[in-house]
């Protein structure tokens, strides 16, 4: 059992019978997903709420029963991964393209766990490019108000054109080197006009799950 295996095997126990979940995107919340869906099979009732079409196909194929966001009203637990996690629990999201959605479903969530390995703790958030959606329209001029802000902006690529998101808008992956204040910054982007989401989660998360190498697993609250 690898690093990512064990953060996320130690998360899913957490997953009690009959509640409502959230699950995340990447390579992190693959492996919960596949934890929940033997435990499905097992003959654990869950309702589960995906954060993208790719988790909800994966989450199918497991068993795992899929409710539409709106159709429940509220999340137990959300499991989701991320790509940085600074001392404070802050986090930086989106590596995978579904920053907007794993942010709707964490803040609707009564409890966040996030899962990740040892690789992902940091002191200070920025060196992962920060993701940022935005809408296509006018989206050059959102990129160079970004960039006001201090950071090398990049449009995300996939095969022969822009990197598209499920709410189909554009990702884009600012370098910003350091964030000193997160908080500030997620307020900064937030109040560019064409901006609709930033991967910064700020003060969201209940618990960090961390696995190692050797296999051991730590948390932190």
């Amino acid at each position: 059992m690898n690093a990512k295996q064990a953060a996320a095997h130690k998360a899913v126990q957490y997953i009690k019978d009959g509640m409502i979940v959230g699950l995340g995107t990447g390579s992190t919340a693959y492996w919960a997903i596949q934890y929940l869906g033997e435990r499905v099979k097992q003959g654990m009732q869950i309702t589960a709420v995906a954060t993208s079409d790719q988790t909800e196909r994966l989450a199918l194929q497991c068993g795992i029963k899929i409710s539409d966001m709106d159709a429940v009203d509220h999340i137990d637990i959300d499991i989701d991964g991320a790509d940085e996690i600074d001392h404070r629990l802050n986090l930086i999201k989106g590596g995978g393209g579904a920053l907007l959605r794993e942010k709707i479903v964490a803040a609707g969530s009564k409890t966040f766990i996030v899962i990740a390995d040892e690789s992902k703790m940091v002191k200070i958030l920025g060196q992962f490019p920060l993701p940022v959606e935005i809408i296509p329209f006018g989206w050059q001029h959102t990129s160079r108000r970004l960039a006001l802000l201090g950071c090398q902006t990049a449009m995300r690529q996939k095969e022969a054109g822009p990197f598209k998101t499920d709410n189909g808008n554009y990702i884009l992956d600012c370098r910003f080197g350091s964030i000193s204040d997160p908080a500030v910054l997620q307020q900064q982007i937030n109040s560019i006009p064409g901006v609709v989401e930033n991967g910064l989660f700020v003060k969201m998360a209940s618990a960090v799950v961390v696995g190692y190498s050797d296999g051991t697993v730590k948390e932190f609250s």
